[in-house]
């Protein structure tokens, strides 16, 4: 609060003018100054992380084929297998052409969630904490916040284009195609920073806003996907997306074809969007209230009823709306691959062999739905720490402190944390299993066969939770960025990537969703689950007990 009210002292240029003379957009660079220094270290941590990321991919492309015959046959399966192409599009046989289709929609989510995170920082958590109040106290038009984050990240973005261009010719690929590159990444995160500008003046908090544009960035990624899994493949063996990924800005992205074509065009349907995100803001702003969302909260009951009286029932209710939210989409997922099951198996050889590796049987059928099950697997786990990272939510906003007043234990409350998680995660893995069979016409044996093949697929992402869980009663400050950091991590090192990157065996052997059994393509091991189910246990029980032993982090 010092900082930010001496900044304005400083700062702020017309500090002499009348208060009803102020216009709209008066101390505006002021603020933009204090933004900056506010993210002197987030920032640049998530863009070299970003561009880390870039050059990682691309070396691990450059140093992985031996002639060119190898990455033509690797080219042709990504183009050829419609499961592969959800999370890539695959635009011409090149080196970078493979870099891209294997992680642009990861750096691209990556730069939507910068964008995201740094305009609610700067917009809704600063109404949320007062500081927005005490900015309005001095000489500072309306709209002066909502500019400086979004000059900030708009900033951030366009930093972003050199920085992943560098990360590429590092790693090994050709300057032609690299600005581009950067480009298509750059342009996703420029479109979510008008996403998140919006979601702001809608959303009462600042997890609601954040929430709202996460979700968003989650439709984007299903438009491409679904898009390029629809899409079809000409005869250089490029594919060509259906309608839904022009729909999205990460489709926008990959359509500008880095490494290919090199189209530039697309990058200007974001900054469209932007700039129409961006007036529909700041009409929104001027028909709320500071610290008010247009989306007014919903008044509760007066008092609660039994099925609130437990730390469990409390958890559910508060976690209900998000594993909603993820049950239709776990519908319309298993709906989708489960009318391509017929498809998939009478594919090519090359696609084929892609699940036959996938799934670790010859049964192609078989093999199909162990690979959608990894994958889904690899989306709920992200389910899973959004669950558990509300307990240091809870902790940090000073919730946590008036739950435990009411004679709560601590391990009471994040047994319930956990046990909603857990739940929900093996529900997500059933509706999906039950979608996908009862698409394929399948039997009711098959469907009950299939989902416990889900549930033998949820206990990755079981693990990767207990990991939040240990890290909030160790390092509470340290949990959102150790449980993506951890997702992410799992995901790369994963059968899915880990492989195709170069990552060797013993490195892989980290990601839990490697030591899941391969069900229902092969028989349920034993071992491996019990070796997971321990790990989740031990690392539950640390923060478990760290937890309450430690102090509470309370909001100061």
């Amino acid at each position: 609060m010092t900082a930010l009210a001496a900044a304005l002292r400083s700062g702020d240029p017309g500090r002499t003018a009348p208060r009803h003379g102020v216009g709209g957009l008066a101390g505006t660079g002021a603020l933009v100054r204090l933004a900056l220094r506010r993210d002197r270290v987030v920032l640049p941590v998530w863009l070299l992380g970003v561009a880390g990321l870039a050059a990682s991919f691309a070396a691990m492309t450059s140093t992985g084929f031996d002639t060119p015959e190898e990455l033509a046959t690797e080219a042709a399966l990504m183009a050829s297998t419609p499961a592969v192409r959800m999370t890539g599009l695959m635009s011409g046989g090149t080196l970078g052409g493979y870099a891209m289709a294997r992680g642009y929609v990861t750096l691209a989510v990556l730069a939507g969630l910068m964008s995201v995170f740094a305009v609610v920082r700067h917009t809704r958590q600063n109404e949320e904490l007062g500081r927005a109040e005490l900015v309005g106290a001095a000489v500072v038009g309306r709209y002066a916040g909502l500019a400086a984050a979004v000059l900030v990240t708009i900033a951030a973005n366009v930093l972003l284009i050199p920085l992943v261009a560098a990360a590429d010719v590092v790693g090994g690929l050709p300057g032609d195609g690299a600005w581009t590159a950067g480009a298509a990444v750059a342009v996703v995160g420029l479109s979510f920073a008008g996403v998140a500008a919006v979601t702001a003046q809608l959303s009462p908090s600042t997890r609601a806003a954040s929430g709202l544009a996460g979700a968003t960035l989650g439709v984007a990624f299903v438009l491409s996907g679904v898009g390029n899994m629809l899409g079809s493949t000409d005869a250089s063996g490029d594919v060509r997306s259906a309608w839904p990924a022009w729909l999205s800005p990460i489709g926008w992205g990959q359509q500008m074809r880095a490494y290919d074509t090199d189209l530039w065009w697309p990058a200007l349907l974001g900054l469209a969007l932007l700039a129409a995100l961006l007036g529909v803001a700041a009409v929104l702003i001027r028909r709320r209230d500071v610290g008010r969302g247009l989306l007014a909260e919903r008044r509760g009951r007066a008092g609660a009823g039994r099925s609130l009286a437990s730390p469990l029932a409390l958890t559910f209710r508060l976690q209900r709306p998000v594993l909603v939210g993820w049950c239709v989409a776990m519908v319309a997922f298993g709906a989708l691959f489960g009318a391509l099951g017929d498809q998939v198996v009478r594919g090519d050889e090359t696609t084929t062999a892609w699940y036959e590796q996938m799934g670790g049987t010859e049964q192609v059928a078989a093999a199909f739905r162990t690979s959608m099950l990894l994958m889904v697997g690899m989306a709920v786990a992200a389910y899973t720490i959004q669950v558990l990272l509300r307990m240091r939510g809870e902790e940090a906003e000073g919730r946590l402190e008036a739950v435990l007043a009411a004679g709560v234990t601590r391990v009471r409350w994040a047994l319930g944390n956990g046990a909603v998680a857990v739940g929900g995660t093996a529900l997500l893995m059933v509706v999906f299993a039950v979608a996908m069979g009862a698409t394929a016409g399948d039997a009711v044996g098959d469907v009950v066969a299939l989902c416990g093949a889900g549930l033998v697929h949820a206990a990755a992402p079981v693990v990767l939770g207990a990991v939040v869980v240990a890290v909030v009663g160790l390092v509470p400050r340290l949990a959102t960025t150790a449980g993506w950091g951890t997702l992410l991590a799992a995901v790369l090192l994963g059968p899915l990537f880990g492989p195709d990157l170069g990552a060797p065996g013993w490195l892989q052997r980290f990601s839990p969703f490697t030591s899941v059994p391969k069900v229902p393509a092969v028989d349920v091991a034993a071992g491996p689950l019990l070796a997971l189910a321990a790990v989740a246990v031990g690392l539950g029980v640390v923060g478990v007990v760290a937890l309450r032993r430690r102090d509470l982090r309370l909001p100061s």
